[in-house]
């Protein structure tokens, strides 16, 4: 009897230990698992869809997507993939289906035009439509890159302008969470406000150097305009207290001094500009 109950002890004891290791493994697994589902939903399309591809749902429609591209990324939908590579798939029962993942991590065509992907980059649509590229501004993203941008293939692509350009294509696994990004503005000594006016009067961004120079131009006219009128209407006021009939060269002396004035504030605006848009 006592040989049977040790039996049992060491029986149960091994399927305890078994069970925590199950458990165990099964917490540990939980994440991965978690991180690699994948939730597609069919949508009908006009066009021929690589998989990889970034879509965006067609103006005024609901079920039929299109090859993302500049003009429309802020419809971006998802992913295009393989029926069998998700977890849980949705169809709408129609013709010309392309399964489009909405989460998880899924294999993304991408480019370099904004420059090289690094992991942890945004990535939102490019010039070349169903291809990914670097959010470098205020966009929608389509999600985050989990890895870096290998060797690919040359592609050209055309500018607004017309000009032509050639961009290195690849494809790396992307965190799909369609979302909008917004850039956090770099540090820097310059206040805000002040950032906006510079950027404002040169119509493009401008650097911390130019405002700088542009700052100093300011307060050196402005220092050199309040001497002159200062010193204009101290003498003014002391020629009228000795001889108050001079009054007539004394506002003629106003007259050239208030031109010399604006010709100094000209050519301090006009360099503040030079400066901010040159530079």
């Amino acid at each position: 009897m006592r040989k049977h109950t040790r039996r049992y002890k060491m029986t149960a004891a091994k399927l305890l230990g078994w069970g925590a290791i199950a458990v165990v493994a099964a917490i540990s697994l939980t994440p991965l698992v978690h991180a690699v589902s994948t939730i597609t939903e069919g949508y009908s399309s006009a066009d021929t869809l690589s998989i990889g591809s970034l879509v965006s749902l067609k103006k005024n429609s609901s079920d039929e997507v299109v090859a993302a591209s500049i003009e429309s990324v802020d419809n971006l939908l998802g992913i295009v993939v393989n029926s069998d590579s998700a977890l849980l798939s949705v169809s709408n029962g129609g013709k010309s289906q392309v399964q489009v993942a909405t989460s998880g991590t899924v294999p993304v065509l991408v480019s370099d035009i904004n420059g090289e992907i690094k992991r942890g980059d945004h990535i939102t649509a490019s010039p070349l439509t169903g291809v990914g590229m670097k959010a470098t501004g205020n966009v929608r993203i389509i999600g985050i890159a989990q890895g870096d941008m290998g060797a690919g293939t040359k592609e050209t692509y055309k500018e607004k302008s017309g000009a032509e350009k050639s961009a290195n294509l690849s494809q790396i696994p992307v965190l799909v969470n369609v979302a909008y990004y917004f850039k956090q503005p770099e540090k820097t000594i310059i206040p805000s406000s002040i950032q906006n006016v510079a950027n404002a009067l040169a119509g493009k961004e401008v650097k911390t150097l130019p405002i700088l120079v542009s700052g100093g131009i300011f307060l050196i006219t402005m220092v050199v305009v309040m001497s002159i009128i200062y010193s204009m209407i101290r003498s003014s006021i002391i020629s009228i207290g000795r001889n108050p009939m001079s009054q007539a060269a004394i506002y003629r002396d106003l007259l050239q001094l208030s031109a010399l004035v604006l010709v100094i504030l000209t050519i301090g605006v006009a360099s503040i500009y030079m400066v901010l848009t040159k530079l």
